[in-house]
């Protein structure tokens, strides 16, 4: 299930990430320069670890890029989800996201609803 299809929601609102874009592209590009020297060092023949280094510096990137979209997502269109009264589809989308980059199983059966107190 994905909730980006904000077509039928009137009062959605651009993507949250909208507001660091210049530094996520900034990170992507540094990522992208990344891949090629990775490419080149391959090319190259360079040393098994120099290479390997490289590729963890690259993943280290990427993970903050990740992070980075994440903050931006939960602060701005997962609290404006919340806010409006259309939280759980988001909650359970961006929770399935994070269990599968952290390679974790599905979420259990019958978890409480957002906003409900905990009994």
């Amino acid at each position: 299930m994905t909730t980006h299809d904000h077509a039928a929601d009137p009062a959605h609102f651009r993507h949250s990430y909208s507001r660091d874009r210049k530094e996520l592209l900034n990170r992507l590009r540094r990522i992208e320069g990344q891949a090629r020297g990775l490419q080149r060092l391959v090319e190259d023949e360079a040393y098994c670890l120099d290479i390997l280094q490289q590729v963890e510096a690259m993943t280290a990137a990427a993970d903050q890029v990740a992070m980075l979209v994440l903050e931006d997502h939960i602060d701005g269109c997962l609290t404006h989800a919340i806010d409006s009264g259309q939280g759980e589809p988001y909650v359970r989308e961006v929770m399935q996201v994070v269990r599968r980059a952290m390679g974790r199983p599905a979420a259990r059966r019958g978890r409480r609803k957002v906003g409900a107190t905990p009994g």
